[in-house]
């Protein structure tokens, strides 16, 4: 998803991109995004379905940290009726689509949209209405690529996206570490070269930390992670086997396409894929 990482920084508001209407979760999300640049996919839904949110019980919040069109945070909203979502994203008019999309779902009652940058000053942040340990869950999908290495993407938003600078994982972290609550979690999706800027990262602010690799096909190397962990917690890391997406037909496997059809979700600490039925609780 989005930056939040200077360079760049946030553009000023432009014309509304031309937009395409696409479904999830076996249609239970519609979502209006970009035709161009920044699509939410596969590793949205997945991220999504590994915030270890309650389906019953007290209600709880989740901030989505660099939100796109909304997708990861209105996928747990539709699963969990008592979460409360707010969607963070820097750029305003993905933050638009954002709120669109909550209206179209109707989730605009449990989520707020916020435009901020991830590595602003706490000041400009809480101005916004954030506030430290406010968030029972965190998710985020932070840029992939590194500024100044390989040639970023020619549409602006799409570059902005996908490239932060080396210490950008920093300001991710440190962010969500303020705003999760002590017993709190985070969850992230990255590639899997990225595990030791990840474990730098995230290693000193939270604990328990649980890698899930996901591989794109079988003797394939992991080309994604999860990452999981728990503000306070002391626990050691977990090293789970990790899933593979693709069988050799190149069709999603069955426990990857239940989780992509909304009938699964992904029991991260326990490294597997729980259904509806058989929760991760």
């Amino acid at each position: 998803m989005n930056s939040g990482a200077r360079p760049p920084s946030p553009s000023p508001p432009r014309s509304p991109p031309e937009t395409s209407l696409d479904r999830f979760l076996g249609g239970r999300i519609q979502l209006h995004q970009a035709r161009a640049g920044l699509r939410a996919g596969h590793d949205a839904v997945l991220l999504s379905a590994s915030v270890p949110v309650r389906r019953q019980g007290p209600a709880e919040r989740l901030i989505d940290v660099g939100a796109g069109a909304g997708l990861v945070g209105l996928a747990a909203a539709m699963r969990a009726p008592g979460l409360e979502v707010t969607l963070l994203e820097i750029e305003p008019e993905l933050a638009a689509l954002a709120t669109r999309n909550a209206a179209m779902n109707g989730l605009s009652p449990r989520t707020r949209v916020v435009v901020a940058d991830v590595s602003a000053a706490w000041s400009e942040l809480a101005a916004t209405g954030l506030a430290t340990a406010q968030f029972d869950h965190a998710a985020a999908n932070p840029p992939y690529e590194t500024h100044g290495r390989g040639t970023p993407p020619p549409d602006p938003l799409r570059a902005r996206a996908n490239v932060m600078t080396a210490e950008g994982l920093d300001d991710w972290a440190r962010l969500l570490a303020a705003v999760v609550k002590p017993g709190g979690t985070v969850t992230v999706i990255h590639r899997a070269d990225a595990l030791p800027r990840l474990l730098s990262a995230f290693g000193g602010r939270f604990g328990g930390l649980t890698v899930l690799p996901l591989f794109p096909a079988h003797e394939r190397p992991a080309h994604r992670l999860l990452l999981h962990g728990i503000k306070g917690s002391r626990a050691p890391l977990t090293l789970h086997r990790g899933f593979v997406l693709h069988d050799a037909d190149g069709k999603p496997s069955a426990d990857i396409q239940a989780v992509l059809a909304g009938e699964a979700t992904i029991d991260i600490v326990r490294g597997r894929v729980a259904t509806h039925e058989s929760p991760a609780s």
